[in-house]
């Protein structure tokens, strides 16, 4: 695994209180040490995760002027499509080589949120691709809550801590394409050196290699999930709220060797964000004399909005 640890799931789901804190341990000191994970045990079966890959293939294949009439204004690439280049990493010009779809949060109970958030964009020309992308959101974001639980616990917290904060919020399911690269990159990768403003993101098997991980010597590490596990990792939020406790470990995704340039590359990251409301201050325990408080309070909704503006989806 190159350096990144390997935990299962099912240890902290079970009725046996040691399998359940070695669970705690092991993935407490993988996200204090270099922030990422891999993961199995989650709740995507392989023949959801074949399901959505086949129904995302679909979408990229289809011609472009198909694609551009789900490319919603005004939202800050919040749903639907964002076509090729638009999207940058932070301190970038150089538009990253690839385009995406979001599948955003599905409320329940809760007309507020229901009208803050944009609405699912429904591709007419595919039956299946909605049901199954809002499948796999839910069986991410089912995943997430219980590594958030046993995160809770490694900081000190009730084990249910964000469960309240992560129920109904502004979380993302992004299914990337990043196309067969045709001429000599001006300076821009398929995804440049940056880390993801969430809680945690949960990355499934992703086709191809080229992500790579920052450790702590400042060298890059390759991170490939074996087809049964989840890529995890911190993102801004929790390394905030932890006051850096947890790492939120800089990450991207290079392009491939030339011999490969002609090969479509499809990733699916869902990005764990809880409601806005999230007060995201460093918490009391993560802070003392050797461990200073590094963050000014902010709220989630507040911090998400500058980086948006940040990636260039928000103008300011």
């Amino acid at each position: 695994m190159s350096g990144i640890p390997s935990v299962d799931l099912r240890d902290f789901l079970s009725e046996d209180s040691s399998r359940k804190e070695k669970f705690i341990k092991e993935i407490g000191s993988a996200f204090e040490d270099i922030g990422f994970v891999a993961l199995r045990g989650h709740f995507l079966s392989p023949e959801l995760v074949d399901d959505l890959y086949s129904e995302i293939k679909q979408f990229f294949n289809q011609p472009q002027e198909l694609k551009d009439k789900y490319e919603i204004a005004g939202i800050g690439g919040q749903r639907g499509y964002t076509s090729f280049g638009k999207e940058h990493a932070k301190g970038r010009k150089e538009g990253d080589l690839k385009e995406f779809w979001h599948f955003g949060q599905y409320v329940e109970d809760n007309p507020k949120l229901e009208a803050e958030y944009p609405d699912n964009v429904m591709v007419d020309e595919l039956p299946s691709f909605n049901a199954v992308g809002k499948e796999t959101y839910k069986m991410l974001e089912k995943t997430a809550k219980y590594v958030l639980r046993a995160l809770a616990l490694h900081l000190g917290l009730e084990e249910t801590y964000f469960d309240a904060y992560i129920k109904n919020g502004n979380s993302i399911l992004r299914p990337i394409h990043y196309p067969p690269i045709t001429s000599e990159p001006q300076n821009a990768v398929r995804a440049a050196a940056h880390g993801d403003i969430n809680l945690i993101t949960l990355l499934m098997g992703a086709h191809g290699k080229g992500l790579q991980v920052q450790n702590h010597e400042g060298e890059w590490v390759d991170a490939i999930a074996k087809p049964e596990e989840l890529m995890i990792n911190v993102g801004d939020m929790l390394s905030r709220l932890s006051n850096n406790k947890l790492k939120s470990t800089i990450h991207q995704v290079v392009n491939p060797p030339r011999e490969l340039w002609g090969t479509s590359r499809y990733s699916i990251p869902f990005f764990m964000h809880p409601i806005s409301e999230m007060p995201l201050n460093c918490l009391e325990d993560c802070i003392d004399a050797e461990h200073p408080k590094k963050f000014e309070d902010i709220t989630a909704g507040e911090f998400l909005h500058e980086r948006l503006i940040e990636l260039g989806l928000i103008k300011k």
